[in-house]
């Protein structure tokens, strides 16, 4: 099988350390292609850089195009230690810094990782310079997926042992069909998912022990802040959404259509709640945009950068 990173990136897949949340250093994975300046793919919950795919060559025309997998997913580290709710937030930041220097980038980000984006904006102003965020779990009502609910509830130290024991290898077809169910039932055309996709989309979670259980950490830390949410406790969601006033960069929000995740009612009341913001509704289009509707992505995305003149600086 060829190796996805080298097919895609011009130096294929490069590692940078960083001081995670918990203030150990931790090893993240990431490519680049294009030159000037600097543009973020940030993937969301369960997936890794692969899910840019479609993305990388279109708009690495224009930009220094920079896809990570955040800790913990895909080839990143995925250290054992209990995560804080906001490490996402803190390890995005910066991993920005280190990538760009401080030099204000893009960011083009879906689902959780858009959530994380959102924060980053918020207190990190000078680091974005445009935002496109996509789908995001800005107002959810619940974890949106079985399987998520499943992963969410499970303990920690069983998935852990079911992650280091290999078993995910052992039960590798099983593993792969399953996520294929999945992946399908969030495109607005399965058949789209092919065996290729199959393949990559499942690897981390076959073959990198501790992908399992960071992603299911993560799912339960959501699944936690959404339901003090909805009990008014603090939590990470609302803090957020309190803040999205304070986002003064040019920002696009998309939202599929046919997201059966988050309705875009969602796109139109963060509309409202960030200054100065346009959303654009993309017809056809389920919560995974990047692969089921990267066509449109891209041109929505180069077209609002072209219309707020930054490919013109």
């Amino acid at each position: 099988m060829q190796d996805w990173w080298k097919a895609t990136f011009p130096k294929g897949r490069q590692t940078l350390r960083i001081t995670d949340a918990n203030g150990h250093a931790v090893s993240i994975a990431y490519g680049e292609k294009g030159t000037g300046k600097p543009l973020f793919l940030v993937h969301g919950i369960g997936s890794w850089s692969y899910n840019w795919r479609y993305s990388v060559e279109p708009l690495s025309q224009y930009f220094r195009v920079i896809c990570f997998d955040a800790k913990g997913y895909g080839f990143s580290e995925k250290p054992v230690s209990r995560e804080k709710p906001d490490h996402q937030i803190i390890e995005l930041e910066r991993i920005m810094r280190a990538l760009c220097l401080d030099e204000p980038a893009v960011v083009v980000a879906e689902s959780l990782g858009a959530l994380a984006s959102l924060a980053v904006a918020e207190d990190y102003p000078k680091l974005v310079a445009r935002l496109v965020v996509i789908n995001v779990s800005i107002f959810p009502k619940g974890l949106p997926h079985w399987g998520m609910l499943l992963l969410s509830q499970m303990p920690l130290e069983l998935l852990e042992t079911i992650d280091y024991g290999r078993m995910t290898y052992l039960l590798a077809p099983l593993v792969r069909e399953i996520m294929a169910i999945e992946r399908r039932s969030v495109l607005f055309d399965p058949s789209k998912l092919t065996e290729l996709d199959s393949y990559w989309m499942s690897y981390p979670f076959i073959e990198l022990s501790g992908t399992v259980t960071k992603v299911a950490e993560d799912l339960q830390i959501a699944a936690r802040e959404i339901r003090h949410l909805q009990e008014n406790k603090p939590n990470l969601i609302s803090k957020i959404q309190n803040n999205l006033e304070r986002i003064k960069c040019a920002t696009l929000i998309l939202w599929g259509k046919e997201d059966s995740w988050f309705p875009y009612s969602d796109g139109e009341k963060l509309r409202d709640r960030i200054p100065g913001s346009k959303l654009k509704i993309l017809q056809n289009c389920n919560h995974d945009a990047s692969s089921g509707s990267p066509d449109a992505v891209n041109a929505a995305v180069l077209q609002f950068l072209w219309d707020t003149d930054f490919l013109n600086q």
